[in-house]
């Protein structure tokens, strides 16, 4: 919604904050402004391949414990060789092979508690982890992203889990107003009472800044009980309220039986049935990624003042 207009003198009386202050907050927004500005160029240059992230959220691995690779990465592998095929520049990110960190729940206190890039984990710094050094900036450029993960008791697996939590830096989250304090809590919440007040949904970047948004997902899960759907879905609702698109028949489950030992799901989840499903689902992100070249990150609407 269109917010009212205050002059500075107002809204320094209502925030109870100086001019510097509201410079500060004034900085932020111009800058995330002039990022989904940015982000909208990127999105809609035709002339580069469409790039593909595959996140694999396995802990197995054959030179690992288990002795034996990973049957939703090796379906991950597929879908990305697939995706290959069809012009699209790809790169597997198996997280296991990530340092990254918890997320500290900062945004539970206000939204503006939580940066981007993350301020627990500062970038190039040596409290940084491979989320900020290195995968942000990944998701950033990436037009799709499979996510492959195994049932975890009924869940995600940790490792995706994980990840998933850390990306809420790039569901919405600013700069620090100041970045010598990132975490000041009481210019946190002002700044995000100055959003509320200002934000305009026709100005992308006046408020949250939401850069999953227009991003194409595609789901692949294993698992050897019935909790595929549950994963499925746990995943859907995240990653569609992160703004992300869902082509129709973008998401596939794997499974052997129950009444079937662990070791026989290999040769029933690697099977042609299965890599049909990879196959077509390969086909169906891809084209979701062609068709949304046509939209800028900022055509999908949300609420600007809030997450």
């Amino acid at each position: 919604m269109n917010r009212i207009k205050y002059s500075d003198k107002e809204m320094m009386e209502l925030l109870k904050i100086d001019l510097k202050t509201l410079s500060l907050f004034k900085k932020v927004r111009e800058e995330t402004i002039k990022e989904a500005k940015t982000l909208d160029a990127k999105k809609i240059k035709k002339l580069r391949k469409i790039i593909v992230l595959g996140i694999s959220g396995s802990a197995r691995d054959e030179s690992d414990m288990a002795k034996e690779a990973s049957n939703s990465e090796e379906l991950l592998k597929n879908c990305l060789s697939y995706c290959k095929k069809l012009g699209a520049e790809t790169e597997l990110i198996s997280l296991r092979k990530y340092k990254i960190e918890y997320c500290k729940a900062c945004y539970s206190t206000t939204n503006t508690q939580c940066h981007f890039y993350c301020s627990c984990y500062p970038k190039g710094t040596q409290l940084a982890d491979d989320m900020s050094n290195v995968l942000y900036d990944k998701i950033l450029d990436a037009d799709a992203i499979i996510f492959a993960t195994p049932v975890n008791n009924f869940k995600i697996s940790s490792l995706m889990a994980n990840f998933i939590d850390r990306c809420i830096s790039l569901d919405g989250s600013l700069k620090p107003a100041n970045p010598d304090d990132s975490k000041d809590k009481e210019l946190n919440i002002k700044q995000m009472k100055f959003i509320e007040l200002t934000a305009d949904n026709n100005l992308p970047g006046s408020g949250m800044l939401r850069r999953f948004s227009g991003k194409v997902a595609g789901i692949i899960v294993t698992g050897h009980e019935e909790g595929a759907s549950m994963v499925i879905s746990n995943l859907f609702m995240t990653l569609n309220h992160f703004g992300m698109l869902f082509p129709p028949f973008s998401n596939m489950y794997a499974m052997s039986s129950v009444c079937n030992s662990t070791y026989e799901d290999k040769k029933i989840i690697l099977s042609k049935c299965y890599e049909d499903e990879v196959k077509l689902l390969a086909e169906n992100v891809m084209k979701a990624a062609k068709l949304a070249r046509n939209t800028k990150c900022t055509d999908w609407k949300y609420e600007y003042s809030a997450n």
